[in-house]
Order: C-alpha cells, then sequence, then structure tokens
C-alpha cells in the first residue's frame, strides 16, 4: 500500500479548471507538501491566537476573513500576516475571487508561500477541494486481476496466468456488462472503507485475448460496454478444479481477502472444460447482490431445517 504525496502544485493542477483556480504569487513554493486532506479558516490565527493553528492544511479566506481583516489598522494587518506566514502553510486560497491586499501579497512572497483566488463561494469550494485531496491522498496498490461491473457489483476476476479471465470478462461483456481493467487493476482506499478498482491509463478500455490478440472493447461493443472505476463488492479467484480440495458446497462460509487492509468477500471457483465460467462469475455478483440487500439463501435454508427439525421433536415428544 502506498500512500500518495501531494504537493501545492498536483493540487492545483487537478483542479484549477474545475474550480477556476489561479495563481496570483508564490510560484516558488508550488513544490510545498500538503500533509492533511482537509482545508482550514484562519479564523482564530488571525486575531494572533496560533496555538492550535492547523498550519498543515490549505488555508481559506473568505468573506468572513476578509471583513474582520479591513476593521485591523495596517499595521495590526503586517503582524498578523508575518506571524501567520511564519508557519509551514502549503497554500492560500480567495474565495469568492476575493483580492488579497499588497501586504499579504508581500508576506506571502517573503515566505514563498502560494496564493490563489477561486470564484466558488467559501463553503461550496471547502467542500469540493477536500473531495478532490481525499481522493489525491488515498493509499493505491495493484492488483493482479480483471475487474467487471455486473449490475452494480464489482467484480475482481483473479487466477493464475492462462486459466481464462480475460475470456471470462469477455464473455460478461458480450452479455452486456461493463469492462473496467483487464489483467491489471489499480486499486485506491476512499474514505478508509471503500475500495475502487480502475484501469491504467495505457490500458483502458482495451484487452488482450489468447489467440486473438488487443481488442479495444469500446469500440467493439459501444461505450456502455465500458467503466471507468467501480467499488470492488467481490473477489472471485480461478482455480484449476484438480487443485481444489476443500471448498463450503453450502456458502455458510463467508470468505474474505484484504485489499489495502480493507476485507472484501471471495468467491473461488473451480474450473474444468465444459464449465460456463462467465455464467458462474455471473450468478456469484448476484449472489452478492442479494447479501448486500439482506438476502442469504444458505442462512435462509439452514433456518427453514432448524425449524424443521424442531418441528418434528416437538411431535415425537
Amino acid at each position: 500500500m502506498k500512500t500518495q504525496k501531494v504537493t501545492v502544485e498536483r493540487f492545483h493542477l487537478n483542479i484549477a479548471s474545475e474550480m477556476g483556480l489561479r495563481l496570483v504569487v508564490g510560484a516558488g513554493g508550488l513544490s510545498r507538501v500538503i500533509r492533511e486532506p482537509t482545508i482550514n479558516r484562519p479564523g482564530l490565527a488571525l486575531t494572533g491566537f496560533t496555538k492550535y493553528f492547523a498550519s498543515n492544511r490549505i488555508q481559506v479566506f473568505g468573506a468572513a476573513e476578509a471583513t474582520y481583516l479591513k476593521t485591523l489598522s495596517e499595521e495590526q494587518r503586517v503582524e498578523r500576516y508575518g506571524s501567520l506566514c511564519g508557519h509551514r502553510i502549503p497554500c492560500f486560497v480567495f474565495s469568492r475571487n476575493l483580492k488579497p491586499d499588497s501586504q499579504f501579497i508581500k508576506a506571502a512572497e517573503a515566505a514563498n508561500i502560494p496564493v490563489f483566488r477561486c470564484p466558488l463561494i467559501t463553503m461550496n469550494f471547502i467542500n469540493r477541494a477536500t473531495l478532490a485531496m481525499e481522493d489525491m491522498f488515498a493509499p493505491t496498490g495493484t492488483e493482479q486481476g480483471s475487474m467487471v461491473d455486473i449490475l452494480g457489483i464489482g467484480v475482481l476476476i483473479k487466477g493464475e496466468s492462462g486459466i481464462g479471465k480475460s475470456e471470462c470478462v469477455l464473455a460478461l461483456v458480450e452479455r452486456g456488462y461493463s469492462l473496467v481493467s483487464d489483467d491489471v487493476t489499480k486499486v485506491k482506499l476512499i474514505d478508509g472503507r471503500q475500495i475502487i478498482g480502475t484501469s491504467p491509463d495505457i490500458t483502458q478500455n482495451h484487452m488482450e485475448v489468447r489467440g486473438i490478440g488487443i481488442i479495444n472493447v469500446a469500440a467493439m461493443f459501444g461505450v456502455k460496454s465500458i467503466r471507468t472505476e467501480k467499488r470492488i463488492n467481490l473477489v472471485i479467484s480461478l482455480c484449476d478444479w484438480d487443485d481444489v480440495t476443500d471448498i463450503d458446497r453450502l456458502g455458510m462460509e463467508e470468505e474474505s481477502v484484504k485489499i489495502l487492509g480493507i476485507p472484501v468477500p471471495h468467491i473461488i471457483i473451480p474450473v474444468r472444460p465444459g464449465r460456463d465460467i462467465a455464467r458462474l462469475a455471473e450468478v456469484a455478483a448476484f449472489h452478492t447482490k442479494l447479501k448486500l440487500t439482506g438476502h442469504n439463501a444458505a442462512q435462509e435454508l439452514d433456518e427453514r431445517l432448524k425449524t424443521q427439525m424442531q418441528s418434528r421433536d416437538v411431535t415425537v415428544d
């Protein structure tokens, strides 16, 4: 698992066009590292109280901060700006297209801290920037396997080389489901609980089929046959029939595998000639979807059997 390093430059490049973020001053400080994926409004720090100041975060100035600064004398503003810029702040953002005064620009430039302007109102910028940073800070990794979206269930199909992962996914795409990735899946942990799978940029929308070569899935089956990313709800491992010696035939035991430290439901499907692996993967996805809605066929059958046995015992007594 790899945690991302986020610089001010990367933050700017990722959201500049979407949020209209424009650099005012401090281009030399774009390499500064953002250490926390949250936004801070420096209200108390502007009054001079900096004991618990969250200086590792991006600092946003809105209408409240701008109005307060206008109540201060020029000497007080210079003092507060100097105190503020003395911390290891990644950057400043002025929302509502507010214009920082000349003293602030001078203090930020002296400390080599980037200053941006944004046309969004303050809360809109904070909400959207926080979501963007959570994505940028998300731990990432790679999984060997192909991924497909089956009726909203993200299925990661794993197995040894040549066992039929790509053929299984291709059959599922032919049935109207959507390809996410082939052979290698990039994963990232969102909000500490969701594993999102996506394809490496270079192989996106493409598959390698033995005997045929590389195919463009979007061009061949249409745009409905592809998806850029999907939450992983189920992992299916394809194993040779002879290698599977112990398997739960009733489905009472729910297995899981960990991806980026998060457990994900896991199913083993034995493979041998004549088995419709794509159909079995499809049914496994349907079964997982039913479980998510509170229906578990194995548990329901177990309860029925127990009830029937108890009623027989009562009759015998």
